[in-house]
């Protein structure tokens, strides 16, 4: 078998993850072929993902069935976190290799906290402690919105030893929010004397969205279809972004954490299927690879990149370059803080509504099996 470029960009020090969980993805073989020929180093799930998965499809109806037989009446979100956890719980051990293998940062598994409770601290730690607590598995992330209540929780919960995936980031100030409470975080917990060596995060910041608004931003203000900002802007904002991962953890803040067996926090390239139809499918691959990164790769585009990929080092060439791009966006009265923070809330709002469908519709099946 040929090697994989998407085994060449881990060995440029990149981790590409799936973004994307199914049932049958465990018990077809499939996850295992992705993990040997592909060197996928781990799975993103999302309340939008599982809506796909668990209402769209009837995989799930005969497990769904037993949950029903032996539990009786459960809510749907308790169904749902029955369902949710067996297949967590599946991949987290497909990836158990992967995760020794490493230095203790891949082979991730990660399951999000109920949407509803994204502007909620108290709840999302509960939340999260209870599912980390049921999975027991050292591969496992919880992940938590990068919303002002998020940076709380995270905070609190990597005091508490959990390994994080915060995710729906899509500022730089919000970023950075995230990184100091990482820190923080670790701080609390060596000085408690407790290990601080166990724990994984990632920062999930989101790429393709961003474009897409900045690129109706410019069609408001009447810039040309040519112009030079058009869907560069997520790519800049992402290189800034590293610019600050760079400078915090190869910084003296970060030194005694480092020496007392911390992780840094790496930055993970999330929603990376293009939007624009007339950028290559591996557009946010092909942008932003880079090492001690990851990316989490929708099945369209991982099979796009398999396909035809040539892997080579392109994030952090010219920091100075994408800054000036940010700067020519404000010069053309385009507030990206604006626009990043509305896309916190759409994505917020969009997790809330694909949770509610997909309560809904394992609602409709609990009460077909049971009527």
């Amino acid at each position: 078998m040929s090697s994989s470029p998407l085994q060449a960009l881990h060995a440029l020090g990149q981790s590409i993850w799936f973004d994307y969980i199914h049932t049958d993805l465990m018990s077809s073989g499939e996850l295992d072929r992705l993990i040997e020929r592909d060197a996928v180093q781990g799975i993103t799930s999302n309340p939008a993902i599982f809506e796909q998965a668990i209402a769209k499809t009837d995989a799930y109806d005969e497990r769904l069935r037993e949950l029903v037989a032996a539990k009786g009446a459960l809510d749907a979100n308790s169904l749902f976190v029955e369902l949710a956890l067996l297949d967590i719980a599946a991949a987290a051990d497909a990836f158990k290799p992967v995760w020794a293998a490493s230095r203790g940062d891949d082979g991730m598994v990660s399951l999000e906290v109920n949407p509803e409770l994204a502007h909620d601290t108290a709840g999302t730690v509960a939340e999260a402690l209870a599912l980390h607590a049921r999975l027991d598995r050292p591969n496992v992330m919880i992940k938590v919105p990068g919303t002002k209540a998020g940076v709380a929780a995270f905070e609190e919960l990597t005091a508490a030893g959990v390994s994080v995936n915060v995710t729906l980031l899509f500022s730089i100030e919000r970023y950075r929010e995230i990184a100091a409470a990482y820190l923080r975080g670790l701080s609390r917990r060596l000085n408690a004397g407790q290990d601080v060596s166990g724990i994984a995060s990632v920062a999930s910041f989101f790429i393709s969205r961003v474009d897409s608004a900045v690129d109706a931003a410019l069609d408001t203000a009447g810039a040309p279809a040519d112009h030079p900002l058009r869907s560069t802007i997520a790519v800049a904002n992402a290189n800034a972004a590293w610019g600050h991962y760079q400078n915090l953890f190869g910084g003296a803040a970060w030194q005694p954490l480092a020496d007392a067996g911390a992780l840094p926090q790496r930055l993970l390239w999330a929603s990376t299927g293009t939007k624009n139809p007339a950028l290559p499918l591996t557009h946010y691959i092909d942008s932003l690879i880079g090492p001690d990164t990851v990316n989490t790769v929708p099945p369209a585009t991982l099979d796009a990149y398999r396909d035809g990929g040539v892997p080579s080092v392109t994030l952090g060439q010219d920091l100075e370059g994408a800054q000036r791009s940010l700067d020519a966006l404000a010069t053309l009265g385009i507030d990206l803080a604006a626009i990043t923070q509305t896309l916190e809330e759409q994505g917020i709002e969009s997790f809330q509504q694909a949770f509610s469908r997909l309560l809904t519709a394992i609602e409709n099946k609990r009460d077909a099996l049971t009527s």
